[in-house]
């Protein structure tokens, strides 16, 4: 299900509905299931799998804990950090990692250690601006998905518009689970709110709603409520089953519904009506 539109032209974002025509230069969100999303992006011709490798260019604690991650999924990892002393420590708690001592900017060394046959880069050092180098210069020499951390968020127009795969701003993702934490708070006081993130740059939010009562939207099919203008019913799990949320469905209670958005402060499922 297409789920967002962001129409880059326009600089807006559309939450469409079934009247809606996409255009040439849109950036599309959609929603589905893992199995379905393999299916769609093989139909497209665009490869996708997880990576099998990764460098990591910097070894502090974000390092250490994506490391730990990528393990468990069996991907092989190696980490440059220039520190001996946290190259040491690295090596004692990730004995299935690769620790390598070293300028992690030096072209010839990154090109010694892997850097044109890695499947990911991550660039995780403490400078924006490396970073970004670091993930621009593995561009030209590599075919690796690249990652780059930045803290600083008053430039995303400009970084976003560089050839680089994902750009993970830690300020963002800190106020991101800020809110979570404050929505479940609320609800615990009567919200049925239980998950919820950004999407789209932060113009969107997606909510996950549990419905523990009977009320205006239950029984009645979607296509009679009153929906809200730039918003979407997505999927209904139904004991345990996912499904699409299609206009002759009805919500009934116990069900988990996922809602995107760009209506801000949504904490009841009967906030998606107009009225």
């Amino acid at each position: 299900m297409i789920c967002g539109v962001e129409r880059l032209k326009e600089r807006k974002v559309v939450i469409p509905n079934g009247d809606f025509i996409l255009r040439d230069g849109d950036l599309v969100s959609m929603m589905a299931v893992p199995r379905e999303t393999a299916k769609f992006f093989k139909k497209m011709g665009i490869p996708t799998h997880q990576v099998k490798s990764t460098l990591i260019v910097g070894g502090g604690m974000i390092a250490f804990y994506l490391a730990k991650q990528l393990l468990e999924m069996r991907v092989d990892v190696r980490i440059i950090e220039q520190n001996k002393e946290r190259c040491e420590m690295l090596s004692e708690e990730l004995p299935d990692a690769t620790i390598l001592q070293g300028d992690g900017t030096d072209k010839e060394f990154l090109l010694e250690e892997g850097l044109a046959h890695t499947e990911s880069l991550v660039a995780l050092t403490n400078m924006d601006e490396e970073n970004l180098m670091l993930a621009l210069l593995a561009r030209k020499y590599s075919e690796a998905k690249l990652v780059a951390k930045v803290n600083r968020i008053h430039f995303e127009e400009v970084i976003d518009d560089l050839d680089i795969d994902s750009i993970i701003y830690p300020k963002n993702l800190a106020a991101e689970h800020i809110v979570r934490y404050t929505r479940a708070m609320q609800n615990s006081l009567g919200s049925n709110v239980e998950t919820l993130y950004k999407v789209m740059d932060g113009a969107a939010e997606a909510l996950e709603f549990v419905i523990r009562e009977e009320s205006h939207v239950t029984n009645r099919t979607l296509r009679e409520l009153s929906l809200k203008d730039n918003l979407l019913v997505c999927y209904i799990s139904r004991f345990g089953k996912l499904k699409m949320a299609r206009g002759q469905d009805m919500l009934k209670v116990g069900d988990s519904v996922i809602v995107v958005t760009t209506h801000k402060g949504l904490n009841d499922i009967t906030d998606i009506l107009k009225y």
